[in-house]
Order: C-alpha cells, then structure tokens, then sequence
C-alpha cells in the first residue's frame, strides 16, 4: 500500500492498494462528518476482494462541500487513476455511493469508469448527487448492493430505477452499516468489478 496526493487542490489524499496493477478501482468512502475515512471496512473488504491482481485507490475527501466537491475529488481520483492504469473501476459506499453514481455520470470529466458497483446508495442527500438521475446517464455496467434492512438511507428509488435499466441489484440480508457482512460485500462486489477489469482468460 502506498500513500498518494490526488492534483485538484482540495488536498485528497489516498490509500492506493498493490500500485503495480493494469487495473484499478476507485473507492468513495461513507460521509466524513460520520466517519467516513478511505480506511472504512467495506472499502477494505472490497479492495481484499480484488487481489492480487486488481488495485484499489481509496481517498478522503477534501473540505466538506454539500456533494459538489465531493464529487469532483470522484472525479479527480479517477483521472489520475486513469493515467496509470489500463483500465478503471469505481466504488462507493453511502454517501460515496452517491459521490460514485454522479461522478459516473458526468460527460465533462475527464475520465469514466469501465464499471460501476456502489453499496447502500442514498436517493438524494444535496442537490448535487441526485443518484436516481445520474443512473439516467452512466454507460457502463452498474451493479447495486443494498442491504435489506437499511433504514437509514432511502435506498428503494436507485435499486428500482437501476432494475429498470436492466442493472445487477443485489440484496444482502443486512443494515446499512453491514455488520458482520464484510466478506459478504467482497464476494458480491469484487466478482462484478473483476469480471469487467480483467480480460477474459484465453482458453487453449
């Protein structure tokens, strides 16, 4: 693991897991105001789900910015992730599940992601992550984690807007921190990235 600075000027700093690999997934953590650190469990039980062959990128936010700047560090963290790897993946968990669903869709950013996977996504939280209406326009494959007993973010419109779109929803008997879920998480997330990162093994 090595520590890196992301360029943007809003001094995120990261966490990036086996640096020497063609492909990388970008990691949102929850809401720092509640927390959310590039250290959070899930996000670590997705990047152990990756190895040994797929590296993870997991940031901190800058200063706290209603979503807005949040989802340019997103965005910032996926360029420089960009630039290094062959492929890019991006992850999000809550509110990083919001930051990651918008950062997806935006046209203008300088990189996009190959693929998509987000856990316990909020509905809307400000009026810069409307996480329904990004879905409306992120091209790669997207797969939803929810747990079912989630009573802490309203989590029904993004699973059935992205069933709509014929996206993988998953549901995990669980709440929406997860507990105990951990390998859970990495065996339903680390395939779906895996298998659109990697390129198909060559059959003899």
């Amino acid at each position: 693991m090595t520590t890196v600075g992301i360029p943007g000027g809003r001094g995120v700093t990261a966490s990036f897991d086996r640096p020497e690999s063609a492909s990388v997934v970008v990691a949102c953590p929850p809401h720092p105001q509640y927390g959310g650190t590039r250290s959070d469990s899930r996000l670590e039980a997705v990047s152990d789900a990756l190895a040994p062959d797929i590296g993870c990128l997991r940031f901190d936010y800058g200063t706290l910015d209603e979503g807005r700047g949040e989802r340019v560090d997103a965005e910032n963290a996926l360029a420089w992730a960009g630039e290094r790897a062959d492929a890019v993946g991006l992850f999000g968990y809550s509110f990083g599940a919001a930051v990651a669903l918008c950062a997806a869709a935006d046209r203008d950013a300088v990189a996009e992601p190959s693929v998509l996977s987000v856990l316990a996504p909020p509905a809307g939280l400000t009026d810069h992550l409307d996480a329904v209406a990004a879905l409306d326009a992120i091209d790669c494959p997207v797969q939803i984690v929810v747990g079912e007993r989630d009573d802490t973010v309203d989590w029904g419109p993004v699973a059935d807007r992205a069933a709509e779109q014929g996206h993988a929803v998953e549901r995990l008997p669980a709440d929406h921190h997860f507990v105990g879920q951990c390998g859970r998480i990495g065996q339903t997330v680390g395939p779906f990235l895996r298998d659109h990162l990697l390129p198909p093994e060559s059959t003899v």
